[in-house]
């Protein structure tokens, strides 16, 4: 199993509006989606579309929220995580898992904002750096 294409990079920031706002006028990235709730996943999302990729800026729903820890030790927000696809979101896990990395969660894969699996592997595994997995979705 190797990774896929760069998905997207997931910013959370405290408000989504503002941070749209904040992409189109100093970087001229108009185009977003609406903003959408998902509060089984404790966050509010919309996706900056750029020609290559996107950014997912994430805004959290409450203090039970994992974003709003985040945003405790990172008010003005920030990177959260980096998404790569993969062919096969269960042969993804199970070679994270082979190769020593911990899965984030129970290891099973829940749809994410993309409508499609994903699985989260731990910051310690990746020099730091939050690594989300998501099956690739149809084009």
């Amino acid at each position: 199993m190797k990774i896929g294409r760069l998905n997207h990079v997931g910013v959370a920031v405290p408000d989504i509006e503002a941070a749209k706002k904040t992409y189109a006028a100093l970087y001229g990235a108009t185009q977003a989606t609406e903003t959408k709730d998902f509060p089984h996943l404790g966050v509010r999302v919309a996706f900056v579309h750029l020609d290559n990729s996107e950014i997912e800026l994430i805004e959290p729903c409450g203090e039970a929220s994992p974003i709003h820890k985040f945003l405790e030790r990172n008010p003005k927000g920030g990177q959260h995580h980096i998404c790569f696809e993969v062919p096969d979101i269960i042969a993804a896990r199970d070679a994270m898992r082979e190769r020593g990395a911990t899965v984030l969660g129970t290891g099973e894969p829940y749809i994410g904002a993309h409508g499609v699996p994903v699985i989260f592997v731990h910051p310690k595994d990746s020099h730091g750096q939050l690594i989300e997995l998501m099956q690739e979705p149809a084009r």
